[in-house]
């Protein structure tokens, strides 16, 4: 044995059960950045630990309607004696000279040990188990070219259910696993997304793994068969006291127990450029992704597989990070390819205090924003200003590039310490050290913007804040308190962004013409009275997360859909509705396949959910008819979008032109129009991508023919812009 692998050898400590919780063993092991916890004993006892084991397929059954109009089921019964023969209980090649189990393998890379340790899964006791999913708990896609199907779901909800069910196991390891399902976390299905979870169930002490076994799948699934499996057993080797029901708030310290490293940054370029940083624990916090996985945000995982064999069988495992990466400790440093990481990770900077005044000017950019030239035709170019200009300058108003021709101020929010619908204005709010913005020069760029034509809109809500309105009495709360903040800074209108969990329906609420969810209901009331006070000039948008809008073909429940009541009572007094296409999990079009963001095929059905209609939670649900396509825009992030991206989806949509290789058809082969255009979080990154966004996509916007269809009456009797309907499907002109 070399002296450097001996040396770290010897630096292992030993402490058993009496460390955390958990249900199996664990010991320490001392790495050059601190002390963590591994699964197993002690590698310098050189004994063979055998983890008794409890198998769980785990049923799913889908309540909400499927494609085919009844409740559907994913079951792993067929999957487990393919499992039992699996690397995960059976030996295979995992690396040259070896063949063992795959967590053996791990541990044994990971401790450099010798021969006589080995940490083996025992051979599982079967225990099946059927959970039912709830409409607002998930839903199910499927592939109509293919004949497959894929569940999505709460992992949250199916740890709690399965542990409802399986007490605790002491001395044992479970392994519970579903068949085809991806999941999504925080109870939130736009932080999606994953293949499952592992660590301490907090109400039964039991360890953990929960993890989807995938057969055949619709198309845009790339992991097969065990390689979500193996994923997230490698991560609870990196991780086995992870608390999985714990949601970092970034000021709160990791649960006491999980292993924490430094702050790590992707190992790609690519990556890093709009990731950020991994984050301090073994894999990211939110939905788990290795820093070896290739997938976005909300995307399904995808990573590098190692094809291994168990006799004649071929199997695919999951590629991923060691111990020694995120602790710059010696290689290897991923596992079971040692080629794929060749040096440690490198970790994330440290956010330096402010140092500018919160008024301090940005910079010129190094690329000029293209002027605005010609008259406006009705297509329009959306975005969200926060005012963050590069190194915490300010990044004014009318600084911004004239191509935008409607800004939204991000944002007012809920003002926690007054009564319920009081909101307050929270612009910029400046860094420990900073002064505030001036609010006066604020008001005086409002009114700039406005004197060049532009529409100017205040935001309320945002991401992380949770509005309710659930008393009729605070109503007036909501109206007065908005009424204030529009008058006082000159905005043209409101921007509504309750996200999930604000809006979400009540059970039994099933019908979107006549909502019961009292928050959706007052709120619609406190709208109305809105548009009452401050006039036929008022405008209104509605920027719904992908789950709150096109969601609601996939099921209706929960916060599923719930921007569709909202949408359907202010139909008549709506500006634009904007959905944001890169706060959405995967979802089914309605050519009958899934897409998931990050291609034209995505936007494109997306989109055109809202354009031409659906029928809700189902086939045989009642149709949420076309939106006019003047009142539609898609929304984009800058930053995982492309500008390319973004100008390919616009031509298609509007024009009807499909770009290359674009599966996805459009029900209206001649486009939309009409439709507006696009919408950008945020007006602040374009201009620190030096308007890539803003110079390509505004001048396109701006040449298409003006066809924009006639608004709505702006007073008298209430006037159905979205018409009504029952089970037709008959798109939009």
């Amino acid at each position: 044995m070399k002296t450097a692998r001996l040396l770290i050898f010897l630096l292992v400590l030993a402490s058993e059960l009496a460390f955390g919780q958990g249900t199996v063993p664990t010991f320490r092991y001392s790495t050059p950045n601190g002390v963590v916890t591994m699964p197993g004993r002690d590698p310098s006892q050189g004994a063979t630990t055998v983890i008794p084991t409890v198998l769980v397929p785990v049923r799913l059954h889908f309540l909400a309607p499927s494609a085919e109009n009844a409740p559907a089921t994913l079951d792993p019964a067929v999957d487990v004696p393919r499992l039992l023969h699996s690397p995960v209980f059976s030996k295979a090649t995992l690396r040259a000279g070896e063949t063992t189990q795959y967590l053996d393998a791990m541990l044994r890379t990971t401790m450099s040990a010798a021969s006589g340790y080995h940490t083996l899964l025992g051979t599982p006791q079967v225990h099946a188990i059927t959970v039912e999913i709830p409409p607002g708990y998930g839903y199910m896609l499927s592939s109509k070219r293919t004949g497959t199907r894929l569940g999505m779901a709460d992992v949250e909800y199916v740890q709690r259910e399965i542990f409802r069910q399986i007490p605790r196991q002491e001395g044992k390891l479970v392994i519970a696993v579903t068949h085809n399902t991806g999941y999504y976390t925080y109870g939130d299905a736009t932080v999606c997304c994953t293949w499952g979870m592992h660590g301490v169930d907090p109400g039964t002490g039991n360890s953990f793994v929960l993890a989807s076994y995938l057969g055949a799948t619709p198309p845009l699934v790339e992991e097969r068969d065990i390689q979500p499996l193996t994923g997230q057993l490698a991560e609870w080797v990196n991780d086995p006291l992870h608390d999985p029901f714990f949601h970092l708030d970034f000021h709160t310290p990791l649960p006491t127990g999980e292993n924490v490293v430094p702050r790590w940054q992707w190992p790609s370029a690519e990556a890093k450029e709009h990731r950020g940083c991994g984050g301090d624990s073994p894999a990211t916090r939110y939905t788990l992704q290795d820093p070896l996985d290739t997938n976005e945000r909300s995307q399904l995982p995808t990573g590098p597989a190692l094809v291994v064999h168990t006799g004649a069988t071929s199997w695919h495992v999951a590629n991923v990070a060691m111990m020694g990466w995120y602790t710059g400790g010696a290689k290897p440093y991923s596992f079971p390819d040692d080629r794929l990481l060749q040096t440690p990770a490198a970790t994330c900077p440290a956010i330096a205090p402010a140092t500018r005044s919160a008024n301090d000017p940005a910079p010129p950019s190094s690329v000029p924003a293209v002027p605005r030239t010609g008259a406006n035709n009705g297509h329009e170019l959306i975005g969200y200003w926060t005012g963050d200009g590069p190194g915490g300058t300010l990044l004014r108003l009318r600084d911004i590039s004239p191509q935008w021709d409607v800004i939204i101020v991000a944002f007012a929010n809920v003002d926690h310490h007054a009564p319920e619908g009081t909101m307050q204005m929270h612009v910029r709010p400046p860094r420990p050290g900073q002064q505030p913005m001036d609010m006066a020069q604020f008001k005086e760029d409002i009114a700039w913007l406005k004197s060049q034509g532009k529409k100017v809109l205040i935001s309320l809500g945002g991401g992380g804040e949770y509005f309710t309105l659930a008393q009729s009495a605070s109503i007036p709360n909501f109206v007065n308190s908005v009424s204030q903040i529009v008058t006082e800074y000159g905005f043209d209108g409101i921007d509504i962004d309750f996200e999930t969990p604000s809006l979400n329906l009540d059970p039994g609420d099933t019908d979107f013409q006549h909502p019961k969810t009292a928050s959706i209901v007052n709120l619609i009331s406190a709208l109305r009275e809105l548009r009452e006070h401050l006039g036929p000039g008022f405008m209104l948008s509605l920027v719904p997360e992908g789950t709150q809008m096109p969601a609601g073909y996939a099921g209706y429940g929960g916060q599923f859909g719930t921007y569709l009541p909202l949408l359907w009572g202010v139909r008549d007094i709506l500006s634009f509705v904007d959905v944001q296409d890169y706060n959405t999990p995967p979802l089914e079009g309605l050519d009958g396949e899934v897409y998931q963001l990050g291609s034209v095929n995505y936007d494109a059905a997306m989109t055109e959910l809202v354009l031409h209609g659906f029928p809700v939670g189902g086939p045989n649900g009642s149709l949420f008819p076309p939106v006019p396509a003047d009142k539609v825009a898609a929304g984009f992030l800058v930053g995982t979008a492309t500008p390319e991206l973004v100008s390919r989806a616009m031509q298609y949509l509007i024009t009807g032109q499909a770009p290359e290789r674009t599966a996805y058809k459009l029900r209206k082969p001649t486009g939309y129009p009409a439709m507006i255009g696009a919408m950008f979080w945020t007006i602040d990154g374009d201009r620190n991508e030096n308007y890539s966004f803003s110079n390509r996509i505004g001048p396109q916007l701006h040449q298409y023919t003006a066809t924009r269809q006639a608004k709505a009456p702006a007073t008298g009797a209430k006037t159905p812009v979205v018409s009504e309907g029952k089970n037709s499907h008959k798109g939009s002109e």
